[in-house]
């Protein structure tokens, strides 16, 4: 298993415990929240199986979030809409898929040198000098 998957399969559990908080507080039908959290855990064993193939359930799921649970839509980790793509790039303001389009660009360029990549370290530079020049 690669480490992108791995470190998506993180944050999918992160969105999970976010999900399973709402289910227990009561905010939402419990019958249909059961049925989408077994969905989801069909999702987090799919993708170490086969990322691509998971791609669509993951779409899916992730805007299902953002639609049936709106008062956690802001907790959903932005990696994974990046990730999952498609729809969910529906979600993301422009200027934050700018930043990810240039993170893809840098680990690319990263892997044809040969070059470490750590991704939460990119992004938190890229976020900066981002910052920096709005100022």
């Amino acid at each position: 298993m690669s480490n992108v998957v791995a470190d998506h399969l993180v944050l999918l559990d992160h969105l999970r415990s976010i999900l399973v908080a709402v289910g227990e507080a009561e905010q939402v039908p419990e019958e249909s929240h059961a049925l989408f959290l077994e969905r989801f855990d069909d999702l987090r064993a799919q993708l170490p199986v086969d990322p691509i193939e998971s791609q669509y359930l993951g779409q899916d799921l992730l805007c299902q979030v953002i639609v049936r649970y709106p008062q956690i839509a802001h907790l959903v980790p932005r990696d994974l809409l990046w990730y999952f793509a498609g729809d969910c790039l529906h979600y993301m303001p422009d200027e934050e898929i700018s930043l990810y389009q240039a993170l893809e660009e840098r680990r690319f360029e990263a892997e044809q040198n040969d070059e470490p990549f750590d991704w939460n370290q990119e992004k938190q530079l890229l976020a900066m000098s981002d910052q920096d020049s709005k100022h």
